[in-house]
C-alpha cells in the first residue's frame, strides 16, 4: 500500500471539517433548555429520530393543525458583529408562532435548524437557549432540531438559522378572510423595535451613515446596536386575552411587507384598513432609520412594522372591552389604530396623517 493510500484511508470526518464529538456535546449542552419547554403533550427528550407530540394529552378533541416556518434574515450578521446571539433564538420562535397566532391557532411545538461552517458550541448553545426562552414564552415545546456542520458552504464563523412551528385549533375556530367586516376596529400591539424584517435595509443604512453601533440615539435606552437587536415580541398571551374578551375577526402579524402588505392578507378585497398614523408616535429607532437613510415614509411602512407588531381586529361593539382587557393583562400600551372601511381607489390600506412621520410619503 502506498503512503498516499495510507493517508487517505486514515481520514476521519473531523479531517473533512465536521466534528461529530462537538455536535454530541452540544446536544448535552442544550438538553436542560429543551427540558424547560415541557408542556402537556410533549415530554421533551432530544436525540431520537423524530419529536413526538400527543394532541389528545394537550386537550384537543377535533384539531386542525397549522404549521409555519421562517428564519431571522440578515439580522444574523448584525448579531455576529456585536457578538450577541441569544435574542436570535427568541426572534426565530416569534417569527413562526406569531404567524400561527394570526391564523387563530395555539402554538404547540417547535423545531430548529442551525447550519454552520464550523460548529462553535458556545454560540450554538446561546442561540438554542434563546429558542427555549421563546418556547417558554408561548407555551410551546422544543421537541427537536438539527445542527448541521457544512464546511465550504458557510464561511468561517458564519451560520444560518431556521425554525418550524406547529400549532392547532379546534375545528371551526380558525380565523379566515371572510370574517372581518366593515366597521371592525384594529387594536394595535406595540412592537419591541425592528423585530426580524428589513435588516438588509438596516445594514445598508448603517453603512451609508457610518453609524457606530455603540452610539446613543435620542429616545432610545441603550446603544443603537442593542435597539436593533431587541428580540421580536411574541403575542401568544395577548391573542388569548383578545379571544376571551371579544369577537376577534382577524389577526395580522406585521412581518415582512410591513404595514402595507400584511393587513390585506386577513380581509376581503372589498375592504381596506384606514390606519391613523397620528394614533401613535413613530418609535425613535424607525425615526432614526428614516432620517439616516433618507427612507420615505411610504417605504418605511412597506418595509418595517413602524412600531406595530400585531393588529387584532374586533367588532366595534367589543373594541373598548377587548382593549381594556389587553391593557390590564400585559399590554398596557395597546391602542386603537384604525378601522375597516369600504375599499376605494383599489387601496387596501389607507394611511391617515402619515405626514407626521420623519420624511414625506
Amino acid at each position: 500500500m502506498s503512503d498516499k493510500s495510507s493517508v487517505q484511508n486514515s481520514l476521519s470526518y473531523r479531517d473533512a471539517g465536521v466534528d461529530i464529538d462537538a455536535g454530541d456535546a452540544l446536544v448535552r449542552d442544550i438538553a436542560p433548555d429543551a427540558k424547560r419547554t415541557r408542556r402537556p403533550g410533549a415530554d421533551v427528550a432530544l436525540g431520537g429520530f423524530g419529536g413526538l407530540f400527543d394532541l389528545r394529552a394537550a386537550g384537543f378533541e377535533d384539531p386542525i393543525l397549522v404549521a409555519a416556518t421562517d428564519g431571522v434574515g440578515t439580522k444574523l450578521e448584525l448579531a455576529r458583529t456585536m457578538g450577541r446571539y441569544r435574542g436570535l433564538g427568541i426572534d426565530l420562535v416569534a417569527m413562526c408562532v406569531n404567524d400561527l397566532i394570526a391564523q387563530g391557532a395555539v402554538p404547540l411545538f417547535f423545531l430548529d435548524y442551525f447550519a454552520t461552517g464550523k460548529l462553535v458550541r458556545a454560540i450554538a448553545a446561546e442561540v438554542i437557549a434563546g429558542i427555549a426562552d421563546g418556547c417558554v414564552a408561548c407555551e410551546a415545546a422544543l421537541i427537536g432540531g438539527e445542527t448541521a456542520e457544512m464546511p465550504g458552504v458557510y464561511p468561517s464563523g458564519g451560520f444560518d438559522l431556521a425554525g418550524f412551528a406547529v400549532g392547532a385549533a379546534e375545528r371551526g375556530t380558525l380565523l379566515s378572510q371572510e370574517m372581518p367586516a366593515k366597521g371592525d376596529v384594529a387594536i394595535a400591539l406595540p412592537s419591541s423595535g425592528v423585530h426580524s424584517n428589513g435588516f438588509s435595509l438596516v445594514r445598508k443604512i448603517i453603512d451609508l451613515a457610518s453609524a457606530d453601533l455603540d452610539s446613543q440615539i435620542d429616545g432610545i435606552d441603550g446603544s443603537l446596536g442593542e435597539a436593533l437587536l431587541a428580540p421580536t415580541r411574541i403575542y401568544h398571551h395577548a391573542a388569548r386575552t383578545a379571544h376571551s374578551h371579544g369577537q376577534v375577526t382577524g389577526i395580522c402579524h406585521v412581518t415582512g411587507g410591513g404595514l402595507v402588505e400584511n393587513p390585506p392578507r386577513i380581509y376581503g378585497d372589498d375592504l381596506a384598513l384606514r390606519l391613523d398614523c397620528a394614533s401613535w408616535v413613530l418609535p425613535p429607532i424607525f425615526d432614526w432609520l428614516g432620517r439616516s437613510g433618507g427612507v420615505r415614509s411610504g417605504e418605511l411602512a412597506r418595509t418595517f412594522n413602524c412600531g406595530i407588531g400585531m393588529l387584532i381586529f374586533v367588532s366595534a361593539a367589543d373594541a373598548d372591552g377587548c382593549l381594556a382587557a389587553l391593557q390590564e393583562t400585559g399590554e398596557p400600551d395597546a391602542w386603537i389604530a384604525g378601522e375597516l372601511v369600504a375599499r376605494r381607489d383599489d387601496l387596501p390600506v389607507e394611511f391617515v396623517s402619515m405626514d407626521s412621520w420623519p420624511t414625506a410619503s
